[in-house]
């Protein structure tokens, strides 16, 4: 018997509010904090290598699949598809760092995603243990050691503890499971990873093929062409056909594939594309509870619609526009804790419904402003409060796993204050 996986679909919230969302995944990573300016005189603008553009992007995805998680408005993944949008973004940093020898990208790549996982593993595995999680309980203590080690390198969805009882008033149900799961994107994550120098090469001999060929994988998959018996091994098959697409689309915005494309070949293909995944989708029950995540082919193809459509339109901002400067702070923030975000959120999530439905206790409330106690939005607001709380108590992770000086609250300004300290000095001498 195989250590139980985490629940299917990507985003699939079977229940969304009033109770929390479920396991579910989206984003991120190898996000770095911009470091100090090198340059004596103060007169670069920004370190080199950053584009502010695909900042942005990620920033909306996190706190779309943080809003969506909670939610669970089907029409959400549609708006703005997450999950291929931060893959595309890890592809295109991924080809970049590809111009170094691939085993120390590999190898580096590794170090800036394990930590955060294992400090997660360390909080959530002890407290399953704590509440009585053990072989027994799996059924299978002959293997049970050996795939806990997929909490140290997550090649397969690491085992969780189901049906534990939470602790009253704080932390829900079932809890182990909420933890579990965006743990699918770290491990898609990993693969993507392993296999981009192989991805790399082959985008440089048949570039067009291979950005296809997880489209084709996705239909093979679909329409029974193509059955894998192994659990284990379809989950990942899966999500490389769901998401491989965009994040080949994004090692190959990177090596300039799609610059050579006429300008007017995306806008003109792209809707019909796009236009196709949808009416497969609606073809296929797509609703509230059953959204595209439960329909991988449609996933697969929307996601490369829209992906492809934002790179092509990628006006790669070397520094913000001015109507969006005010937003620096956030989007460097989110950039930064993407990873401690992201495996932390569906916790919050579930902690922050645990405690405001106790407020259904207070008759004062619940007789007087019953619509306050029903409403997500100031759940919310509590939720990124909580996310908050996890960016100052494991965020400095990233920071140890990245080699920098670890921070509590990375949001650009210590930079910022660096720089300015660099060009006074520098105006003075």
């Amino acid at each position: 018997m195989t250590a139980p996986l985490p629940p299917s679909g990507r985003e699939d919230p079977a229940r969304p509010w009033p109770y929390p969302a479920p396991a579910a995944g989206t984003a991120p990573f190898a996000v770095t904090v911009p470091a100090p300016a090198s340059d004596p005189t103060g007169t670069a603008k920004r370190p080199s290598g950053r584009d502010r553009y695909f900042d942005l992007l990620r920033a909306i995805a996190l706190f779309r699949v943080v809003f969506y998680h909670l939610m669970g408005w089907a029409w959400l993944p549609v708006v703005f598809p997450s999950m291929g949008v931060m893959f595309a973004l890890a592809g295109n940093l991924m080809a970049r760092s590809l111009k170094r020898p691939a085993v120390q990208v590999v190898r580096g790549r590794m170090r800036r995603l394990l930590p955060p996982l294992w400090l997660l593993g360390a909080v959530g595995v002890t407290g399953m243990l704590i509440q009585g999680w053990g072989p027994d309980s799996e059924g299978h203590p002959g293997w049970w050691w050996f795939h806990l080690l997929y909490w140290i390198v997550p090649l397969s969805d690491p085992p969780y503890a189901e049906g534990l009882p939470g602790i009253h008033g704080i932390l829900g149900e079932d809890w182990a499971a909420e933890l579990a799961g965006p743990l699918w994107y770290i491990r898609a994550y990993l693969w993507y990873v392993l296999l981009s120098p192989f991805i790399l090469k082959a985008l440089k001999v048949l570039p067009w093929p291979t950005i296809l060929s997880p489209l084709a994988l996705a239909a093979a998959l679909e329409f029974g062409w193509l059955h894998i018996p192994s659990v284990r091994i379809d989950s990942a098959v899966t999500d490389f056909s769901t998401f491989g697409a965009c994040w080949v689309l994004g090692m190959a915005h990177q090596q300039g594939i799609l610059k050579r494309l006429p300008r007017y070949v995306v806008p003109s293909l792209v809707p019909f594309v796009a236009g196709f995944g949808l009416w497969y989708a609606l073809e296929h029950g797509f609703k509230a509870g059953h959204d595209l995540d439960d329909i991988p082919f449609a996933q697969s193809v929307w996601s490369f619609a829209t992906v492809m459509l934002l790179l092509h339109f990628s006006p790669s901002w070397a520094e913000w526009p001015r109507w969006l400067r005010r937003w620096d702070k956030l989007v460097t923030l989110l950039n930064s804790r993407a990873v401690t975000i992201y495996l932390w959120h569906n916790i919050c999530i579930l902690i922050a419904a645990t405690v405001w439905d106790q407020l259904w206790g207070f008759d004062v409330l619940s007789a007087n402003v019953p619509w306050l106690l029903e409403s997500p939005w100031p759940v919310l607001v509590f939720v990124w409060m909580l996310i908050g709380t996890c960016i100052v108590c494991f965020g400095w992770m990233e920071d140890v796993a990245a080699k920098r000086r670890p921070q509590m609250w990375p949001d650009g300004s210590q930079t910022k204050a660096t720089r300015t300290k660099v060009k006074a000095g520098a105006h003075r001498a």
